[in-house]
């Protein structure tokens, strides 16, 4: 179950796409070279945890394992993750690097050009982001100013908000595409609150902790970045 370069996108795919809540996998991070990632699916989303190699040993969380061995030990008894935002993870599952898979192909047919004087330069990758959140937020009426408690979840370009986490139909789903800003917000009587700007109306929204409105914050920024470099990229092919 260790995955190598296996970048952080590739992991979610992997364990969104086939994986189960508690699969887990090892990977290098990006950031450092002392560093590796621990992905971890819970329910919907993929969390991921540092592991740091300081040469002697490998640090986790709190614990500290002498050997690899002493580290593959402790993963085999299960450990429960928690994370600083309160997600509770129980690894259940390793995800292993070789997965069988059927050897089916279909036979070509047909196969011919559509277009010509086309190059490899005009192929242009293009996919909505992977990045996945959901969680409980308090979320300010929009005509009475009071609070509710609802259950968010962030996945492509829709932030969708629900009555609670058992509820299957949204109350609505918010398109980022058309949302300009996303920032901390001081203006309400309470704390960890921030705010997402659309041309009809600004949702204000407070977390339980300063922590996760700012991996709320954090998230959705990137998610707003994504989607204005997907529109320059459209942009630019346009006018070339």
């Amino acid at each position: 179950w260790y995955h190598g370069n296996l970048t952080r996108h590739a992991a979610e795919a992997l364990l969104l796409s086939n994986g189960q809540d508690g699969s887990y996998l090892l990977r290098k991070s990006n950031e450092r070279e002392d560093l590796y990632s621990l992905s971890v699916r819970g329910k919907d989303s993929v969390k991921h945890f540092h592991v740091e190699h300081t040469g002697t040993s490998f640090k986790f969380g709190f614990n500290e394992f002498s050997s690899l061995k002493e580290l593959v030990m402790h993963f085999a008894n299960q450990p429960l993750i928690g994370s600083e935002t309160g997600t509770l993870i129980v690894l259940k599952h390793p995800y292993p690097r070789k997965v069988e898979e059927p050897s089916i192909y279909e036979s070509v047919r047909v196969h011919t050009a559509m277009q010509t004087g086309r190059t490899e330069s005009d192929l242009v990758p293009n996919a909505p982001s992977l990045g996945t959140k959901e969680g409980y937020l308090i979320k300010q009426g929009k005509i009475v100013k009071n609070w509710k408690t609802r259950w968010f979840t962030l996945h492509r370009n829709e932030l969708k908000y629900f009555k609670d986490q058992t509820a299957t139909e949204p109350i609505r789903a918010l398109d980022l595409t058309e949302c300009s800003a996303v920032q901390f917000d001081y203006s309400q009587e309470r704390v960890n609150c921030f705010c997402l700007v659309f041309p009809l109306r600004t949702y204000y929204l407070c977390a339980k902790t300063g922590i996760e409105a700012d991996e709320w914050i954090k998230i959705l920024r990137w998610k707003l970045a994504q989607i204005r470099k997907q529109v320059e990229q459209r942009n630019s092919t346009v006018s070339s």
